[in-house]
């Protein structure tokens, strides 16, 4: 199963008021485990950023002036995220504002079905306990030196270390988990949030011809002392002793 674990850094909180993606970082996941494969690319945001956000992330406008706008890397992105489902921690707002970007991009919106949501996870499995990145990062000792600020592609390599741990670790269905429990209905809720509707093929015909029919008997009648002609033998012989 392929999935994609990523994070966004912005310039505010909320799109609809004006506040755009400036990062994003992904993480490709094949049953669960990191195949190296990762997408990273920062986005001038055309607009200012407020000193609030650059203080998260420590993205300038200096820095980002020559940085190529969403649009021009879209297509990139969305070939790499393909129809997999998608991690991310607090989910919905990471979906907005990539929403937002392809939706001014006039390309189709990200199918919140494929949404499948850490927070969620991790108030399901650790209810009362702190939920934050750094805070289950501590929980399952994830390694997170590096994280001197928020950063979109370090931020996914860390929450698919502890994406992997709430969904059961290395012992990912494993009835001998003293976590058993804890894992499947961790497990379930990955497979509502992710469920995605098939699109279901028509039939295709796979009836043999009559010429495939009368080859084929030939064959079998060049059989000598078939093994199927000793099983139909001996079950006639229990259905007469049976009588």
């Amino acid at each position: 199963m392929r999935e994609i674990v990523f994070d966004t850094e912005t310039t505010g909180l909320s799109p609809l008021n004006g506040d755009r993606l400036v990062e994003i970082g992904c993480v490709e996941l094949v049953n669960r485990v990191e195949t190296g494969r990762t997408f990273h690319a920062y986005f001038n945001p055309g607009r200012p950023m407020p000193s609030e956000a650059e203080a998260v992330h420590g993205l300038s406008d200096i820095f980002l002036s020559d940085k190529p706008a969403f649009h021009e890397l879209c297509e990139e992105l969305l070939e790499f995220i393909g129809d997999a489902p998608l991690v991310a921690h607090n989910a919905s707002f990471d979906f907005g504002f990539l929403n937002h970007e392809l939706n001014n991009c006039g390309r189709p919106l990200v199918c919140m079905t494929r949404m499948v949501d850490t927070l969620s996870l991790a108030r399901q499995r650790h209810p009362g306990a702190k939920h934050s990145l750094d805070a289950l990062c501590t929980r399952f000792g994830v390694d997170r030196s590096l994280r001197v600020k928020h950063g979109a592609l370090i931020d996914a390599q860390l929450l698919a270390q502890v994406y992997v741990e709430l969904t059961g670790g290395r012992q990912i269905g494993l009835s001998l988990s003293s976590t058993g429990k804890a894992v499947a209905d961790a497990m379930e809720l990955v497979a509502e949030q992710a469920a995605v509707t098939l699109k279901l093929r028509p039939p295709r015909p796979h009836a043999p011809t009559e010429e495939e029919l009368q080859a084929h008997a030939l064959f079998l009648a060049e059989i000598a002392d078939p093994i199927w002609a000793k099983l139909d033998a001996d079950r006639l012989t229990e259905s007469r002793s049976g009588a």
